[in-house]
């Protein structure tokens, strides 16, 4: 059997993106289907698709409503690297650029003007996310030519507006009802702020972790001594906020980890130094989810992030990041906070992907639908 298939670049990362209608005619569970898509368990992924990392190892089922305000609902899956195993726990905001591109490229929108609005919906929580792409004389360009920090190649420009991002997970913008925390790990007690809009997250102060604020790249080697503490840190904070029953059946996408600090006394380019784990280990860049997770973080009293920024009302704030400087923007509309990233996306290759002839193919389990189902 064979099932077609774009190969996708979204911000920092590179999903395939799959209509929900190719996956569900193979008649297998997605998740038996899609890491033998894309190879695992293999940490090369040698035999698949994937890309053997977090920000490669990543997939996008659309699928078209009918009827109703959404142009376009869509479901993300985190595809296990070393596990055969499928992640549907939460959005990633990088690969949300594509989405509105993949409508305009495949005839769903009409282009309008020379910006177009895509209304979208993420199944995994069902966050409703507004697409604003460049359509110069109601087109896409022929040549993109917008850029942006973490990419060496332009792209066709796409706003993300995560539209009333807070609790879409857990049901709370802090599902603990506290603004920081107190964690304790191998007998060390960690204040930490667990925040939930765009994605769970939890973020701890990089002066906690022996990081210094005036030495950000410097930050990569100490936080790969200290992958397996934050590993029992995330895990004690996904049950403290309701995500899992113990810290062992924490998932491994969720809650993300964002360690923050003050920027360099030189550094006059952001507001805030950022480094995110991504799946265990040092995203090269940003999770955008987080990002909206971060912004909410700031403007929250009583989080860390808040505190060292002496209270935050700007409607933008700048992340530093190991790829640069990432601005998220926030705004009021219509009565709904409208809090938002630039990204930039393209179409790398249209494909046919070959199922393997030795497929275990299975029934889905109970909503499993790829039509639009919250996983």
């Amino acid at each position: 059997m064979k099932i077609q298939a774009e190969w996708m670049r979204g911000g920092t990362s590179k999903c395939w993106v799959f209509e929900s209608a190719q996956l569900e005619k193979t008649q297998a569970s997605p998740d038996v289907l899609l890491p033998r898509l894309f190879g695992s368990p293999d940490h090369r992924q040698i035999d698949g698709v994937g890309g053997a990392t977090s920000t490669t190892s990543k997939a996008m089922i659309l699928h078209r409503p009918q009827a109703g305000d959404v142009d376009v609902e869509f479901t993300f899956a985190q595809v296990g690297i070393e596990e055969a195993a499928v992640d549907w726990g939460s959005n990633c905001g990088n690969c949300s650029a594509v989405v509105g591109l993949y409508a305009i490229e495949k005839g769903w929108v009409v282009p309008r003007g020379d910006v177009t609005r895509i209304v979208t919906r993420n199944t995994n929580t069902g966050q409703i996310i507004i697409q604003r792409i460049a359509t110069p004389d109601a087109g896409l360009p022929a040549e993109p030519l917008a850029e942006m920090p973490g990419v060496p190649f332009p792209g066709h420009q796409v706003g993300l507006g995560f539209l009333d991002p807070a609790g879409k997970t857990t049901g709370r913008l802090l599902p603990s009802g506290a603004a920081t925390d107190a964690l304790t790990v191998g007998g060390t007690t960690w204040n930490v702020s667990m925040v939930d809009a765009g994605a769970p997250v939890v973020i701890i102060r990089a002066e906690d972790l022996g990081l210094d604020p005036e030495a950000y790249e410097s930050w990569f080697g100490g936080v790969e001594l200290l992958l397996q503490t934050l590993e029992r840190i995330r895990r004690q904070a996904a049950v403290r906020m309701g995500l899992a029953a113990t810290a062992g059946e924490a998932a491994r996408a969720i809650p993300k980890v964002a360690i923050v600090a003050p920027p360099p006394s030189t550094d006059q380019g952001s507001d805030v130094g950022i480094m995110m784990l991504s799946m265990g280990k040092p995203h090269p860049a940003l999770a955008i989810t987080g990002s909206i997770a971060l912004t909410l973080a700031a403007r929250t009293p009583g989080t860390v992030m808040h505190r060292f920024l002496g209270g935050f009302a700007s409607p933008t704030l700048r992340l530093r990041t190991p790829a640069g400087v990432i601005e998220t923007w926030s705004e009021e509309r219509d009565g709904s906070l409208l809090v938002g990233v630039d990204r930039t996306a393209r179409t790398i290759a249209s494909t046919t992907i070959h199922l393997p002839e030795t497929l275990d193919i299975k029934a889905p389990k109970a909503g499993a639908s790829l039509a639009g189902a919250t996983r």
